[in-house]
């Protein structure tokens, strides 16, 4: 037996995974308060002990961690027009695993600058113009940031011919030069940008956030959370040489702030007559619903679905949804623990499954030409992904998650958004998959086989 264990230090849990890769097989899970506040340390020493009591004493051979503990990766971009350069400036951000708090086109205004100077990011994406574009954009921002202090370290990924000028305009601050994210019109390149993005998080930020002590007690780097589960929704949907994937996917993680949602497919259109509108979407894309929670943001979700639909579903009055709503939005521990709750849980989760996964998929336009009715497609396709993986505590604590994940399938109310029209339901029950995308760095065939065995059907 060769013991690993994988853990994730979350803003409010660190949640623990311990794993025999040689038999390739899950020993145990556990968890416990985070403790950002103290030491980090103390929270992970009190989940490895409640782990003990489910898998006796293990020796580790190695050990893997992610975290998003404090706000996790937070990150601010520019970019020249919304839906190219700013756009493609988000997709790169959020499929590297940040929390997108701010997201600024054209030129930036002495407000703006004020704004990403109040919200103290910890990093800066700057993006704008095609190479050999208009380059006039990302020099004025770049000028405009050189007349504060040095906030955080700033990532340049626009028109290659202005890069080294903007370089020299930011005297003093800690600046990366990557590939342009859009080098020609309409078409990205994201990942030499992501990959700069995960080396200042190693570098910089686990030492901003604290987390420097834990590093001494893992064996490999560390990774923001969102993109140790995209690494696992990868190695899941496309498999290894040694061993096959499930396909196209879209996974769904429901949190008490975020909705998360992946999806692994190629998202080209697949409706006779329609024509690709604005950006071509990756292959593996994040997005994140900041405003759509079951407890922080929840608030978020009685806006998206209206109080008379949840308090339908859920089977309660209106004024007692809008009453529960609020306790729950203060009183962000509350677990459902009485018929009423869970019944409003229930009723808010699929209403967050549906606002999220509706705001990911693509969506069609109808527009009329010489010969006849056709259609713009804005976005990914997901209308043929069959698979769709459920995580979250508020999913893997509930027993209607198939209900809930139903909200994910495209409905007659909204033909136009391209959402799954039907999908085989798997869950995360034991809450393993951004362990898995850890583990897959390493061992690549035994994660991908633990989520085939421990992933189950709703």
């Amino acid at each position: 037996m060769k013991p690993v264990l994988l853990i994730d230090f979350g803003s409010t849990y660190t949640k623990v995974t311990a794993v025999d890769v040689e038999g390739e097989v899950l020993l145990g899970t556990a968890a416990s308060y985070t403790t950002v506040e103290t030491d980090i340390g103390e929270g992970l020493q009190n989940a490895l002990a409640a782990l003990e009591k489910t898998t006796g004493p293990l020796a580790f051979a190695e050990r893997y961690a992610c975290s998003s503990a404090a706000g996790g990766l937070r990150m601010i971009t520019s970019g020249l027009v919304p839906e190219l350069t700013a756009e493609a400036a988000r997709l790169a951000s959020l499929g590297a695993g940040a929390k997108v708090i701010g997201v600024y086109s054209y030129e930036l205004t002495e407000e703006d600058i004020e704004d990403i100077a109040a919200a103290k990011p910890d990093i800066l994406l700057l993006t704008g113009g095609t190479d050999g574009g208009n380059s006039a954009c990302i020099l004025h921002n770049a000028e405009a940031l050189a007349k504060i202090p040095p906030l955080c370290p700033v990532v340049i990924a626009g028109n290659r011919s202005a890069s080294a000028k903007c370089a020299k305009l930011l005297d003093g601050w800690t600046v990366r030069i990557c590939e342009n994210v859009m080098p020609r019109f309409g078409v990205t390149n994201i990942e030499p940008t992501q990959e700069t993005i995960r080396a200042i998080f190693l570098e910089r930020i686990i030492q901003a956030k604290g987390l420097s002590k834990a590093m001494e007690l893992i064996s490999g780097i560390m990774m923001p959370t969102p993109a140790a589960m995209l690494t696992a929704m990868k190695l899941l949907a496309n498999g290894t040489e040694n061993e096959p994937g499930l396909g196209d996917l879209v996974a769904v993680d429901l949190g008490g702030a975020t909705t998360d949602v992946y999806s692994i497919c190629d998202g080209s259109p697949t409706r006779l007559n329609t024509i690709l509108k604005g950006l071509t979407e990756p292959r593996n894309k994040r997005t994140v619903e900041g405003d759509i929670g079951m407890r922080y943001s929840i608030h978020g979700i009685a806006d998206a679905g209206g109080i008379p639909r949840i308090a339908q579903m859920a089977g309660i009055d209106e004024d007692r949804t809008a009453e529960l709503i609020d306790y729950l939005g203060s009183h962000t521990d509350t677990l459902p623990d009485t018929d009423e709750l869970r019944r409003l849980d229930g009723a808010l989760a699929s209403v967050a499954v549906e606002t999220a996964v509706r705001r990911h998929a693509g969506r069609l336009e109808q527009i009329y030409t010489p010969m006849g009715e056709a259609f713009a497609q804005t976005g990914k396709d997901l209308t043929l992904v069959h698979q769709l993986i459920m995580t979250g505590g508020a999913i893997i604590h509930s027993d209607r998650v198939a209900e809930i994940a139903q909200f994910a399938l495209q409905n007659r109310s909204d033909p136009y958004a391209l959402m799954p029209t039907e999908a085989s339901v798997l869950v995360d029950r034991r809450y393993i998959l951004a362990g898995m995308g850890l583990l897959s760095e390493h061992y690549p065939d035994a994660a991908l086989r633990i989520m085939k065995r421990e992933l189950v059907p709703a």
